[in-house]
């Protein structure tokens, strides 16, 4: 049977290479859609290494000067930023406050580069005062985090996650090594300083900034004590609040931060808030092209039924004489339909041929080797599931051929 469905095919290959087209079309469109899916749901159910609730983002917008006298107001800037970090402290609603570049679902990132082996290990990066922690109640795994006792240390601390120890260090213990290469005394042009060891004193669970979209990355988080000379002006708070506070609050907060820094400005939102306008942003531009794609696999499908439906009113003859020869309607519904699958499997075929040259091409690179041959299991069924449906009713027309048809038929 399958063997003269293969011929069958075969001596209609003009008419089939058409729906061959469109098939391999519609899988190219559908692979993208679905990776895009996949990839983002396979990142949702990852951990994100913090507790956004209860979260307050509090950009603060301090009015600089520029030149060297930058340099020299810095640490007025800061005497001042320690201030208004004392002020949230006083109030009661207040759990915890840290200061920090960068909080969760903040657009924008810091990101670094270390040369391993001769190649490079890129990962994002932040800086951020010691109670950062408790605002986003990161859970350390190993080792410890920073505090007071790296005070005047030699070296920079910092806290790694796990995706960058293992980028980094492979499957040794990061505890204790320095995350850069250091540069040697003797090869460094004159009146340049050696860098810092920057040491990993503990290590996080996997650290996910941009939220539960995003994907798995590596994350190290730098020590500002608002102490030494090169520390950055931290650009936001991060300040959790007790469970219940409403908005309220918030008039009161800026009341008092402005009273304490009346030449700054300050914006405060939930970082609930932030997380839903970032979520919007990855997930409205896949439901647009998922809608596109939807029209588009729409209009396939009623291109596949009309090209049926003319093929089988065409085949008229074919099929009266194969019911007159004692062919039942249950074969060639049979006859039908598996043409149809065997036409669909050639373009599924070259289909799949090509989007697994896509990682070869660094083309949709994004996506793990899993996530990848789920993308193309669930557009394989999907293609037959669209084709298999499409070939329905023009199969169901084949079997309502009389025998008697075919003696009239011109």
């Amino acid at each position: 049977m399958f063997k003269h469905i293969c011929k069958l095919v075969w001596n209609r290959k003009r008419v089939n290479f058409l729906i061959i087209l469109e098939i391999f079309i519609s899988f190219l469109v559908m692979f993208s859609v679905i990776v895009l899916t996949v990839y983002y749901a396979d990142n949702y159910r990852q951990p994100l290494g913090f507790d956004y609730q209860n979260v307050w983002y509090l950009q603060v917008e301090a009015i600089e000067k520029s030149g060297t006298a930058e340099k020299q107001d810095r640490p007025q800037q800061i005497e001042k930023f320690k201030r208004v970090m004392a002020a949230v402290r006083e109030f009661g609603e207040v759990e915890a406050v840290a200061g920090a570049q960068y909080l969760p679902y903040m657009n924008g990132n810091w990101s670094s580069c270390n040369d391993v082996n001769g190649k490079p290990v890129c990962y994002w990066a932040n800086a951020v005062t010691d109670d950062y922690r408790d605002v986003m109640r990161i859970n350390i795994v190993r080792g410890r985090w920073f505090g007071k006792e790296d005070d005047g240390a030699n070296y920079k601390p910092l806290i790694i996650n796990r995706q960058l120890a293992k980028e980094r260090f492979g499957n040794e213990d990061p505890i204790g090594k320095a995350l850069n290469q250091l540069d040697k005394q003797d090869s460094l042009p004159e009146g340049k300083r050696a860098r810092v060891e920057e040491r990993v004193v503990g290590m996080v669970d996997d650290f996910r900034k941009n939220g539960e979209f995003a994907e798995l990355k590596g994350y190290a988080i730098y020590r500002n004590s608002l102490r030494e000379a090169d520390d950055r002006l931290p650009r936001v708070l991060g300040v959790r609040v007790h469970p219940g506070v409403t908005a309220a609050f918030e008039e009161k907060l800026l009341k008092r931060l402005q009273n304490e820094a009346s030449d700054w400005s300050f914006t405060i939102k939930p970082l609930t808030q932030m997380r839903e306008e970032m979520h919007q942003q990855s997930i409205v531009p896949l439901t647009a092209f998922a809608v596109v794609a939807g029209f588009l696999m729409l209009m396939v499908g009623l291109g596949l039924i009309g090209v049926l439906w003319q093929s089988v009113t065409q085949r008229t003859k074919e099929i009266g004489l194969r019911r007159a020869k004692g062919a039942t309607k249950q074969r060639i519904y049979r006859q039908i339909l598996g043409e149809l699958l065997v036409i669909t499997t050639c373009g599924a075929l070259i289909g799949t041929l090509v989007v697994v040259q896509f990682p070869l091409l660094d083309f949709l690179g994004f996506a793990t080797p899993k996530v990848y041959a789920y993308a193309i299991v669930i557009s394989l069924l999907l293609i037959y599931a669209l084709t298999a449906v499409c070939g329905l009713y023009p199969s169901w027309l084949a079997t309502k051929v009389h025998p008697a048809e075919a003696l009239h038929y011109e």
